[in-house]
């Protein structure tokens, strides 16, 4: 079964940047992992930014793409509309998704 990478990449207002990371670290995230419809997700700073300006990539494995779909018809729309009421204005999103064609590890 192949996985589907669903990627937000949030660009915010940095005087809301610590009460968002709080936010989407104790709220958000654990409520669209509570979904069943990820294996695991990851939340990273993009580096090298501007003076002033934040990014976060938020990555979530999909355990397949009915379960992406599901995510979509289901639960995405309730959990985009709590961020946009608690940070309208202060942020800007952008959501793609992969299809995941080989994973590689490292064997230690």
């Amino acid at each position: 079964m192949e996985h589907i990478i669903y990627n937000v990449t949030v660009s915010l207002d940095p005087a809301v940047e610590q009460d968002w990371v709080n936010w989407m670290r104790t709220i958000h995230i654990p409520a669209v992992m509570a979904t069943g419809c990820f294996l695991e997700s990851r939340m990273s700073k993009m580096n090298n930014e501007e003076d002033g300006a934040c990014t976060y990539a938020m990555t979530y494995v999909a355990y397949s793409q009915d379960h992406l779909t599901d995510y979509q018809n289901n639960h995405a729309a309730a959990l985009q509309v709590d961020h946009k009421s608690r940070y309208e204005g202060r942020f800007a999103a952008f959501r793609s998704t992969l299809n995941v064609i080989q994973h590689f590890q490292h064997e230690r």
